[in-house]
């Protein structure tokens, strides 16, 4: 394992992966989840709008409606769970690192203080959310509102 971080240590050194150097200027994006968004979701993926994306990872609705019941199912989970379990961890470390920021300010006056279920559904919003803000960081440039930028050690 260690031999495998220092190869992925030097890709990044040695600028064959900017992308990850990229995902990883941002506080709470550290070199093992900035390796697997690239490598299992943007680097090989050419997504046209924010849908394709969430849609990607299963965190778009899935509703149902026939007749006149209509329903929401919760999230599709049909995209990577890896990718999705990671992102929700990264959401809570946005959180936890970067209170000042405007998606974890939406956080805290939609669901902070309802209960527990309430809050694991809020912070699949924010996952779907920092995913596209992800996306939109690397394609566009575009910084996520409020996200702190840190130097490549």
């Amino acid at each position: 394992m260690q031999a495998i971080e220092a190869s992925q240590r030097e890709a990044i050194k040695a600028g064959r992966e900017p992308q990850v150097a990229r995902l990883m200027q941002l506080s709470a994006v550290g070199m093992r989840s900035a390796w697997l968004l690239d490598k299992e979701l943007f680097s090989w993926r050419n997504f046209r709008n924010r849908r394709q994306v969430a849609g990607c990872v299963g965190l778009t609705s899935t509703p149902y409606a026939s007749g006149e019941s209509e329903t929401e199912q919760g999230i599709s989970k049909a995209g990577n769970r890896q990718v999705r379990s990671l992102l929700v961890e990264l959401a809570w470390c946005r959180l936890r690192y970067q209170p000042e920021s405007t998606l974890s300010q939406w956080f805290a006056k939609r669901f902070a203080q309802g209960g527990k279920r309430l809050r694991r559904i809020g912070i699949v919003a924010v996952a779907r959310r920092l995913v596209i803000a992800l996306w939109r960081y690397l394609q566009d440039g575009v910084i996520p509102e409020g996200a702190r930028l840190k130097a490549i050690a």
